[in-house]
């Protein structure tokens, strides 16, 4: 028997166990098992670079609760999976264009550039994937997802229709947070905030009843005339004799009652 090595080395533990566990299909969830379902979906890393300690500890966090759910006799899926991060990948992808030939995507056209976007994914998502079985992530590999994959994509469409015919989601009049370079909405997450100075607005509200009045703090009060309800914690024994109460008319035409949270 060799002797240990005095420090621990990665590369003679890492490559040797994942490899094992893929090829005897340790992490496989069979969907016809009788055993309770238990599953994890991978909040998917963009394609746009490589994973960062935040990515590490999250998925170490639901490492351990797939494997604790494996040994308590669940049926366990860890499903993993890429983000296309679509706007960011873009910037990325003529961000390098242009420091390596000089061109924007306007010079290479729709399909030229569209081409370049999937390289860059290949090679990306490719790394992200590969540092994910590095951390020996016990995930159910066959099932590997891309959000740009042609059945993911048929499935999200199919869910937001029913989710949209139900009366579950809907669609906004305006767009907003547009983007005046890439010419296209962004989300929140995308938006870099700044910090300004402002006022802090406290607005009275007398009840009804003439048993006192709440205070309400907000640097926005052109939104005051349209508030509806103002929500308390009923746990919370500042707020309890609120519940039920209504707004004095003054503060308001149509009062409204206080409702839990």
């Amino acid at each position: 028997m060799s002797d240990l090595p005095k420090a621990y080395d990665p590369s003679l533990v890492e490559e040797k166990w994942q490899s094992r566990w893929i090829e005897e299909g340790c992490f496989k969830a069979d969907p016809a098992s009788e055993k309770p379902a238990y599953s994890v979906v991978i909040p998917p890393p963009n394609v746009t670079g490589v994973l960062h300690l935040g990515h590490v500890l999250n998925n170490t966090i639901q490492d351990i609760l797939v494997r604790r759910a494996r040994q308590k006799g669940y049926e366990a899926l860890w499903l993993p999976g890429t983000d296309h991060a679509g706007i960011a990948t873009q910037v990325r992808v003529e961000k390098d264009l242009k420091q390596t030939t000089g061109q924007s995507r306007h010079d290479l056209g729709r399909e030229a550039f569209l081409e370049k976007v999937w390289e860059w994914k290949e090679k990306h998502g490719g790394i992200i994937i590969n540092q994910l079985h590095k951390l020996g992530c016990s995930c159910d590999w066959d099932r590997e997802r891309f959000t740009m994959d042609e059945e993911y994509t048929k499935a999200v469409g199919q869910v937001f229709i029913e989710l949209f015919k139900e009366g579950l989601i809907y669609r906004g009049r305006r767009m907003v947070n547009w983007c005046p370079v890439s010419l296209t909405a962004l989300s929140d997450e995308e938006v870099i905030m700044t910090e300004q100075k402002s006022k802090l607005y406290t607005v009275l509200y007398k009840l009804e009843d003439g048993s006192g009045a709440l205070h309400v703090a907000t640097t926005r009060p052109e939104t005051i005339m349209a508030d509806v309800a103002v929500a308390v914690n009923p746990k919370d024994p500042r707020y309890a004799h609120l519940i039920g109460k209504k707004r004095h008319a003054s503060a308001q035409p149509h009062p409204h009652p206080y409702h839990r949270r």
